[in-house]
């Protein structure tokens, strides 16, 4: 049985928007990048300090560890990209990667290769070694806000401002394909650990997940993230940034506008839980630790939240034993915190359906909801049974998310009533608890066909599109280097006819003094004699 995540360690040290998250490879150490123009390296040991690495002169947009965790590379709105090494003496090497802000950085899976991506549309490939610049990838007519190496480190995903996410082959150097379905901008893009399925988010407030392979839609959640204001309408919207996690992929963890982190279950293709824990404004960032027993968590509040996932059922312990590894690698020590999110199991005599338990208040102000499945059979080591539904597994054709009417579940033994959906139960849990359930979970839709003339058709006109991209964006690198070698020329002739005239000016100087002498000895002689 699954437990609830549980908040092991909130840090406070930043002094503006959490914008990056990155757990090191050992687990001793966890860095987050901010709009203060700073990168916060947090020991787990509580004896040891944190580390403020300051020089970036412009706020910093994201952090990767190395896959040995030796160098922390960090990118900035200033147009470089720092690699630090992630101890007291900081030492640091700094190369300016793009023309403009770079928005993302990430090592490569084998730690050879460095990614970036920027405002001047294009992201950059890099040697990790000597900070060496490799190639290009250019084809995005707006910002590149995100880009991400595949598992296998032989693809790249990108998102961009001008609403498209393009999938890049690193051994060709070219865009594979470029997918459209999206209405707003691309603000996250993740691969699957599989390699074979990518996500994308957007500030439509939709994510959607694609088999890499095939380039179809396998997944859709719509309104993933929305902030309503009190007159009903739409305040603010968008998903900020997506990651997978677990052992095998099986979780998606997003943030947004909303103020909220969720977990999503995509294997089964519904949200799991909702968790309420930071204030002040939208949840910017968040990622799962490599194997998937914790996840960081960042927003505009300036803190940084680490918590236990507990979604794996053999569960891990607490965060003490984190930082104590041996060559096994690292060990946990048994869980003393007392920060658990209680929510209880509703059960339900009826034909069983998935519901969605509202956020239940926990100790240190967090809230969170929890997607459970209410059935009339039991929950036990074996999973869930009693007719639950069939599994949605990744592969499945077209999904989107579909909502179902909401239905009262009563606790056995408790009087219930309606309270509004989505507003947080603040509170001790008694017998005079009160809460409404909504069910909504993703299904399979009517397979859309399409004639195979016409989407043959549309497959080559966006092939042309993207040469035609790739073909303007090398005419326009001739075209600035035509201007300077034109400008070049300019210059040297304007040199040129000044020396012309110089040398000009000095011959006819030179004429006339010669010819003044000529000119006296052609005068007749004067005859001194007399008559």
């Amino acid at each position: 049985m699954l437990q609830d995540p549980t908040l092991e360690r909130s840090f406070r040290g930043h002094k503006n928007v959490v914008t990056g998250l990155a757990f090191k490879p050992c687990m001793k150490q966890l860095a987050s990048s901010s709009m203060d123009n700073s990168v916060m390296v947090w020991n787990f040991k509580p004896q040891l300090r944190a580390f403020r690495f300051v020089g970036h002169k412009a706020p910093v947009t994201s952090v990767d560890f190395s896959p040995s965790g030796h160098v922390l590379a960090s990118s900035s709105r200033d147009k470089t990209v720092r690699l630090w090494t992630p101890s007291v003496k900081g030492d640091v090497t700094v190369f300016k990667a793009h023309t403009s802000s770079v928005r993302t950085v990430q090592f490569s899976g084998d730690g050879r290769s460095l990614l970036t991506s920027s405002d001047d549309k294009t992201v950059k490939i890099w040697s990790a070694q000597r900070t060496k610049f490799l190639f290009t990838l250019a084809g995005h007519i707006n910002w590149v806000r995100t880009a991400r190496f595949s598992p296998d480190s032989r693809l790249v995903v990108s998102g961009s401002d001008d609403k498209t996410m393009k999938l890049w082959d690193l051994a060709s150097k070219s865009c594979v394909n470029t997918y459209w379905e999206h209405t707003g901008m691309i603000t996250s893009v993740a691969f699957h650990p599989s390699g074979n399925v990518v996500a994308a988010a957007s500030t439509d407030r939709s994510i959607k997940l694609y088999d890499v392979r095939t380039h179809k839609l396998l997944q859709n959640y719509s309104d993933a993230h929305t902030t309503s204001g009190s007159d009903g309408a739409t305040a603010g919207a968008g998903v900020n940034s997506i990651a997978f996690g677990g052992p095998t992929g099986e979780w998606l963890i997003s943030t947004g506008w909303d103020s909220v982190v969720k977990i999503w279950d995509v294997q089964e293709g519904h949200l799991y839980y909702t968790l309420h824990g930071h204030k002040n404004g939208p949840t910017t960032t968040a990622i799962f630790s490599p194997n998937g027993d914790y996840f960081a968590t960042g927003g505009s509040d300036a803190q940084v939240m680490v918590w236990k996932s507990n979604l794996n059922s053999h569960g891990s312990a607490g965060m003490e034993g984190i930082g104590d590894s041996d060559e096994n690698g690292p060990r946990y020590a048994h869980n003393k915190h007392g920060h658990a999110l209680h929510t209880e199991l509703a059960s339900q005599s009826s034909a069983p359906r998935p519901s969605e338990v509202p956020p239940v208040s926990a100790s240190g102000g967090v809230t969170m909801s929890k997607k459970i499945n209410v059935l009339s059979g039991s929950r036990g080591s074996g999973g869930l049974t009693g007719g639950m539904p069939p599994a949605i597994k990744l592969g499945a054709p077209i999904f989107a998310e579909k909502d179902l009417d909401d239905q009262p579940v009563a606790d056995s033994g408790r009087p219930l009533s309606s309270t509004p959906h989505g507003s947080p139960i603040r509170g001790h849990v008694n017998t005079d608890f009160q809460r409404t359930h909504q069910t909504s979970y993703t299904v399979p839709l009517e397979v859309r066909t399409m004639p195979d003339q016409l989407s043959s058709t549309l497959q080559q006109v966006i092939r042309q599109i993207d040469v035609l991209t790739q073909t303007m964006s090398i005419l326009e690198s001739r075209v600035t280097m035509n201007e300077d070698r034109v400008a070049e020329m300019s210059h040297r002739f304007g040199d040129a006819v000044e020396r012309i005239n110089w040398i000009a000016s000095r011959l006819e100087a030179t004429t006339l003094s010669a010819g003044q002498p000529g000119a006296a000895s052609s005068q007749p002689p004067r005859n001194d004699s007399a008559p």
